[in-house]
């Protein structure tokens, strides 16, 4: 079967064009992707009924099986969400996940307090957006349900500090991809003077979208600046609705589920507690593994750089859910209550897994209509220098949102923005890198396709699509205060001029929104029960 390739032509857009508008226009995520989906493969086949057909059947079988081999990088993802969600039901109906709310109501006695305590938590994990997400959300949950802080804020408070932290992180799976990349940069390019880490760390201070996401992350917590949708959601979480009911129940929620018996903190902490540990320990084996066959001297930059992402959260989830199965044996519980576990554990993850499959051949099926390497093109139009790297953080900002990967953003974007600036001004190559990452950062945050996305859904147990209404204008704002950066960077060089123009309009932005926003007294259970 031959494929049709639309890297020159615009209608290389259309597929998740079509996706993205119909999912917030109709709230309907599957059908949207679906839809996405099926107008790529026709793209691809020319229209031919059969071969679409076929097409879509070897797209949704790659996730599985490649090459005549199993696909462990996806199977390990889908198991990993199946294990924790019966690690989550597991500790619910043990009672792990009630003990820990009691204890932590003991000393968390407002919401901001809560707020706090979840800003906390989800600075702490930046190991890997995935283990970020699900991790930081399975523990933050029963806090920010006492306190009626609504799923979808928890879902952007996740989403807004995974990448955005791993991309700032050398000791992380991003970091150490990002730093393998730019050394292939450097070493292309001829430039011996700077160490790839080095260059990773100068980067920094110039990725705008991370610094200032995170910064609106600690505006969030520390005040109520709720406004567009996620006012909404906020002022329906302060009446006891945490959640859109009428959508149904969100994927990874416990909400069917109660406890069996009377749980402890423990309960909830020591498989937590084992989750990360463990994870972090096969990530760093499984790369240290790949550096010793190579005969390369082991690092923990070069672990990370080599790890095995999928396996290690397989490991530490299998490691977790042993823990919490030891501890749950001295309640002796009945057959039917395991079965519970196993089947309530599949159940609040199907809705994500359907997602998460969908948009894995969506992307797919994106990367056959060459919709990455059409809007790369555009970086060939003829622009003043110093315009460059605010073009380039929106190009990969289109790219990541159109594809759903930052990962694949980068690899396409960074060497094709280092060749660009070493052709029309090599001092600029740091900051245009820079604009690069914090666009693909952007675009993933943005997009309903990502599955960094989905998984920060998942983790708060908010609905999809709710989490990315609520998410984008927040997103905007700071893009829109990265650009203005970009613009500076390029025209003066200087960063520090660029961080003080971003930080004026960061500031003017909060201005206007502290206008829009939807401020109400902060519930607290003991204010509740004064009122009843």
């Amino acid at each position: 079967m031959e494929l049709t390739h639309y890297s020159d032509s615009l209608l290389s857009i259309l597929p998740p064009l079509v996706a993205v508008t119909l999912a917030v226009l109709t709230r309907r995520v599957l059908l949207s992707l679906g839809l996405g989906i099926l107008i790529g493969a026709l793209l691809v086949t020319r229209g031919n009924p059969l071969d679409t057909v076929q097409y879509l059947g070897l797209k949704l079988m790659a996730i599985f099986r490649e090459a005549g081999a199993p696909n462990w990088a996806s199977i390990n993802i889908l198991l990993f969400l199946v294990l924790l969600g019966c690690l989550i039901a597991l500790m619910t109906l043990t009672g792990g996940t009630r003990a820990f709310a009691l204890w932590a109501e003991q000393r968390i006695r407002t919401k901001r307090q809560a707020k706090i305590m979840t800003g906390m938590l989800v600075f702490l994990f930046f190991i890997d957006d995935y283990f970020h997400s699900l991790a930081v959300g399975t523990i933050c949950r029963p806090i920010t349900d006492r306190y009626r802080i609504s799923r979808a804020k928890l879902a952007y408070l996740l989403d807004s500090t995974a990448a955005p932290v791993c991309v700032l992180m050398p000791v992380s799976s991003w970091g150490a991809y990002i730093i393998a990349v730019i050394g292939g940069i450097l070493a292309a390019h001829g430039l011996q003077g700077q160490s790839p880490i080095s260059a990773f760390i100068a980067m920094a201070p110039m990725n705008f979208y991370a610094l200032f996401t995170l910064l609106m992350v600690i505006v969030l917590i520390a005040a109520r600046l709720d406004f567009g949708p996620m006012a909404r959601h906020e002022a329906a979480a302060q009446d006891g609705e945490l959640y859109d009911a009428d959508k149904g129940i969100p994927p990874g929620a416990t909400e069917s589920l109660s406890a069996v018996a009377e749980g402890k903190v423990r309960d909830l902490v020591l498989p937590i507690f084992t989750l990360v540990v463990t994870t972090v320990y096969f990530m760093v084996a499984t790369g240290a593994e790949v550096l010793a066959a190579g005969g390369q001297a082991f690092s923990v930059v070069g672990a990370f750089e080599n790890t095995n992402v999928g396996l290690s959260l397989v490991s530490g989830a299998l490691s977790a859910l042993a823990v919490a199965i030891v501890l749950s044996l001295r309640l002796r519980l009945g057959l039917g209550v395991w079965g519970s576990v196993v089947r309530h554990g599949f159940a609040s993850m199907w809705p994500a897994l359907r997602i998460l499959l969908l948009a894995w051949v969506i992307a797919a099926v994106i990367r056959d209509v060459e919709t990455g390497k059409y809007l790369a093109s555009l970086t060939q139009l003829a622009l003043p220098v110093w315009l460059l790297p605010a073009v380039l953080f929106l190009l990969a900002g289109a790219m990541a949102f159109s594809t759903g990967t930052s990962w694949g953003t980068f690899g396409i974007m960074l060497p094709l923005g280092a060749d660009l600036m070493m052709a029309a001004e090599p001092t600029l190559l740091l900051p245009a890198l820079s604009a690069v990452l914090a666009g693909s950062v952007f675009g993933d945050h943005c997009s309903p396709i990502s599955d960094t996305t989905i998984l920060s859904s998942t983790g708060a147990a908010s609905h999809h699509i709710d989490h990315v209404t609520t998410q984008l204008p927040y997103a905007l704002v700071v893009a829109s205060c990265s650009v203005a950066g970009y613009l500076v960077l390029g025209a003066t060089g200087s960063v520090g001029m660029s961080l003080l123009v971003c930080t004026a309009c960061f500031a003017a932005s909060l201005l206007v929104l502290h206008r829009l926003a939807v401020i109400r007294p902060a519930a607290t259970p003991a204010g509740e029960a004064a009122r009843a």
